[in-house]
């Protein structure tokens, strides 16, 4: 009897190991599947990439997806999340050495050129995909890319312009001319995105200072 009192006495403890193991290996799953989800989305567009090619790459079933999340929109917000997390820490370490707001300015420029340019999955899919494109993400999205550009907000209103300025349409002017860009630059041709970004800055300061 004391033998098969310790045996049950143990059994809680097994039944609890099962799930903690399950939980690890979701967790160590969760990296590949938003790489694969952000490979999809740049290739193929949100509506396109089918769940199953995105989590077939990481040796899931399709219906495993919604242990991670609970829907292809929330999926859409991780990685679009991840990939303007890694925009703002660039341009946040290439500013940070920096007291001169015009060069804080152009080092912003220059560090959110070089990633959207970079040709990454996850810099694409923050390019490529609207926020219209998935409806029941659209808030998110849009939410996370305006606490991305409040950045560029700071940056402009802490230049010394000589003369009343609209800085609001200064900054939307500045980087829509930025994001625009990777509908024409061609890797290796003409000037480099480090380039591109500081020329832009410059015709920005001179137009000013007339």
């Amino acid at each position: 009897m004391a033998i098969m009192r310790s045996v049950a006495a143990e059994a809680p403890a097994a039944g609890h190991a099962r799930p903690a193991a399950s939980a690890r290996r979701a967790s160590s799953r969760l990296p590949r599947l938003l790489d694969a989800a952000a490979r999809a989305f740049a290739q193929r567009g949100f509506a396109a990439a089918s769940v199953r090619e995105i989590v077939e790459p990481v040796g899931m079933l399709p219906g495993s997806l919604y242990c991670h999340f609970a829907t292809k929109e929330a999926l859409l917000a991780a990685v679009y999340k991840e990939g303007v997390e890694r925009i703002g820490a660039a341009v946040d370490a290439a500013i940070a050495p920096l007291d001169d707001p015009w060069q804080r300015l152009e080092a912003a420029c220059v560090a959110h050129l070089a990633s959207l340019l970079d040709q990454t999955d996850y810099s694409q899919v923050v390019i490529r995909v609207r926020p219209s494109d998935a409806p029941a993400a659209e808030a998110e999205l849009i939410a996370l890319r305006d606490s991305y550009e409040k950045r560029f907000a700071r940056l402009v209103a802490a230049l010394p312009l000589a003369r009343p300025t609209d800085r609001t349409m200064l900054r939307l002017m500045l980087v829509g001319a930025l994001n625009w860009s990777q509908t024409w630059y061609r890797a290796g041709r003409g000037a480099t995105p480090e380039k591109i970004a500081r020329r832009f800055v410059g015709l920005l300061k001179t137009g000013q200072a007339a």
